[in-house]
């Protein structure tokens, strides 16, 4: 049954509900907590020092609670489930004078969801140039800004970077809200080294340039993180099983915290076959092992005795030889 659709009651936390986007077990709220059903996680129907004698403030109020200050807020939303949103991230966008989105209409699914009312903006990668200063004007006149993007955490493949540099340099304070990164979850389950990884993101668009940066993270020892589009899976297989090795371990990390989620573990030489006939949908996060670290072997005694004699050959004398 949707949420919107049950009688107006607050709900127990004795029988967890399921809401119609997410899939899982939906985690039992706290006793004190009570939600409107027709406004789920929303900020002004949230009080975690409820007390039912208490009139509720005016929802003007709420919006700007006393201890949000101004600043830019990086706010990271599910990459898909959307049980994964935090109180915090709710809060904030609940707060926020603005919400910079990557796309108003996908973002604004996402605040209806919870019933969020704050102004978008957009900001993509084809006007951030163009919104910086405005944004900027903005914070500086103690306006909250929060910055969201498609999915994930915004500055991490995706626009965002660039506004809290500027922020930086201006002395505006910039606040992380931090919730679901792609990459961080893929590493988490891939099952690959987590002690040292190296994020690469989206490749070069060039085939010279992208190459070159495949050989760079072939010869790393670190674990390689990447993000690939669907329609450029093959291409990424082909050119990885010829410069890594047919060989080299990796994991295919799809549809994460959705209903079809999968990660597919196997050689690179293998994924080539598999997904040369097999097309998956959703951006795909691929890992592929570091490499492994060299063996050292000793010289052999034969090889000591060559070098030994082709020093003395050139000169050298027999207790320079043996010092060195």
């Amino acid at each position: 049954m949707l949420l919107r659709r049950l009688p107006w009651m607050a709900v127990s936390a004795a029988k967890p509900l399921s809401l119609h986007s997410f899939i899982g077990v939906f985690t039992p709220i706290p006793n004190q907590l009570t939600f409107s059903p027709l406004s789920f996680c929303s900020t002004s129907e949230l009080n975690l020092t409820h007390h039912p004698d208490k009139p509720q403030e005016h929802e003007t109020e709420n919006r700007r609670p006393q201890h949000l200050k101004p600043g830019l807020y990086l706010v990271g939303t599910p990459i898909g489930n959307l049980e994964d949103i935090t109180f915090r991230a709710l809060r904030v966008l609940n707060s926020a004078d603005v919400i910079l989105s990557e796309d108003t209409r996908h973002s604004g699914k996402l605040l209806h969801h919870f019933n969020i009312k704050t102004p978008l903006m957009s900001y993509h990668k084809f006007n951030e140039s163009q919104r910086e200063q405005l944004v900027l004007r903005r914070l500086k006149q103690g306006e909250i800004v929060a910055l969201i993007s498609d999915a994930g955490t915004p500055g991490i493949s995706d626009p965002g970077m660039e506004l809290a540099k500027l922020c930086v340099s201006e002395n505006v304070p910039v606040v992380p809200i931090p919730g679901p990164c792609a990459l961080v979850s893929a590493l988490s389950a891939s099952g690959l080294s987590t002690d040292e990884f190296t994020f690469v993101g989206f490749l070069p668009k060039h085939s010279g340039s992208r190459k070159k940066r495949l050989m760079a993270s072939a010869e790393q020892t670190a674990t390689q993180i990447f993000y690939v589009p669907p329609h450029k899976l093959s291409q990424f297989l082909e050119e990885g099983s010829s410069i890594f090795g047919d060989t080299r371990r990796c994991v295919i990390a799809r549809e994460m915290t959705k209903f079809h989620e999968e990660f597919w573990r196997g050689t690179l030489d293998e994924a080539n076959k598999v997904f040369s006939i097999r097309q998956p949908k959703g951006e795909l996060t691929i890992l592929i092992e570091g490499q492994a670290h060299p063996k050292v072997e000793p010289p052999s005694d034969i090889k000591l005795e060559n070098e030994l004699r082709e020093l003395i050959e050139n000169g050298e004398s027999l207790s320079t030889v043996i010092a060195s």
